[in-house]
């Protein structure tokens, strides 16, 4: 299983606050083709030139390119109308009109276009400096030098440039992440991401204190390491819009492998976690083949009888206990998700 571009260790990662855009809607207009021109050669010993014309510059491009260093579509959130330049027109003497000027947009890693008016995905962007055309600009008209032939020396004819194109497009940002923390509010993801990384998200006792995706650098043995994102709660019928719905459910389709997250005092383990299950297939069921570990959290409100207990009912499911708190179980959360997404066999899952 591929994961994200390793990022350095020491990054800490902000994506919280009002700051962080997901979403934007932009109008994009790529450049008309410069017309082709009818011109015949004209100098002081040749009175009866044959054709000359030139051909057409293309017009501009809407360029989408990928900027490691951008973390939201911010930049991109009141810039509503992008239009890049038209061609210019061809001259005499065989010569070609200009290109019009490229318009790009920088990009997070991780975002996705799509017209306006269909959910069908144009590209993606996965790569720090990959560039992909989102809108392309019209081609050059052909100027009447094409034209030419044994019965028509003097023609006439050229081809205006081609118009450029006129779309709405949406851009969405999908979190590139080698882990995601899916779980129900207040169940323990923020804390969690706080102990393993530098990453410093809003902690409360109350539901949805998360309120934007927070990313962290989690380090791992032999100066390695991962990107964790902490998601907002999920609750049941989150796949229809409730709660925050599924404009944060998308993110998780980015991640190499999925930590479902269910505090020990939970009344029903397996039921909260078969629920966050279902919301994940309900809304995309590519995301049950990602690889998945239950993380149990809050560790320190259980003794050891209790987690053998906990543990019986979770033998078919690949688990974890841990203490975000005291930090117990963390270096075996740590192994499962390394051996998860770099596909190699784990031996120290379903500890207690």
């Amino acid at each position: 299983m591929p994961v994200c571009p390793r990022r350095p260790a020491f990054y800490f990662i902000p994506v919280e606050g009002s700051n962080f855009v997901d979403y934007v809607k932009i109008n994009c207009r790529s450049g008309k083709g410069g017309n082709g021109v009818t011109h015949f050669r004209r100098e002081k010993f040749v009175p009866k030139g044959g054709p000359d014309g030139g051909d057409g510059g293309r017009g501009g491009h809407i360029i989408l390119r990928g900027n490691s260093q951008l973390w939201t579509l911010l930049h991109l959130k009141y810039r509503k109308h992008v239009i890049a330049e038209d061609g210019k027109p061809g001259e005499g003497g065989n010569r070609t009109g200009a290109n019009g000027e490229d318009v790009i947009l920088e990009v997070p890693l991780g975002t996705v276009a799509k017209r306006a008016d269909s959910e069908k995905k144009l590209l993606e962007i996965t790569e720090d400096g990959e560039e992909k055309i989102l809108l392309p600009g019209g081609q050059g008209g052909i100027g009447n030098t094409h034209f030419k032939s044994a019965t028509n020396q003097a023609p006439r004819k050229s081809i205006p440039g081609e118009a450029g194109r006129d779309e709405w497009m949406v851009l969405e940002l999908k979190l590139l992440a080698d882990v995601g923390l899916v779980g129900l509010p207040n169940a323990g993801k923020s804390t969690l991401l706080a102990a393993v990384s530098a990453a410093k998200p809003k902690i409360a006792s109350y539901a949805f204190t998360t309120l934007v995706p927070n990313l962290g650098i989690v380090s791992y043995h032999d100066n390695k390491s991962f990107v964790m994102a902490d998601i907002p709660g999920i609750i049941e019928g989150a796949h229809t819009g409730k709660g925050l719905g599924i404009r944060f459910l998308r993110h998780i389709e980015r991640n190499a492998v999925l930590l479902f997250i269910v505090p020990s005092d939970s009344e029903d383990i397996r039921k909260e976690y078969e629920v966050l299950l279902e919301e994940c297939r309900k809304y995309n069921p590519v995301l049950l083949t990602k690889p998945r570990l239950l993380g149990i959290s809050k560790r320190d409100l259980t003794d050891e009888e209790l987690r053998g207990l906990l543990a019986a009912d979770l033998q078919d499911i690949p688990h974890v206990f841990f203490s975000a708190v005291t930090g117990k179980g963390i270096a075996q959360l740590k192994d499962a998700l390394w051996a998860r997404m770099h596909g190699e066999p784990n031996t120290e899952e379903s500890v207690s």
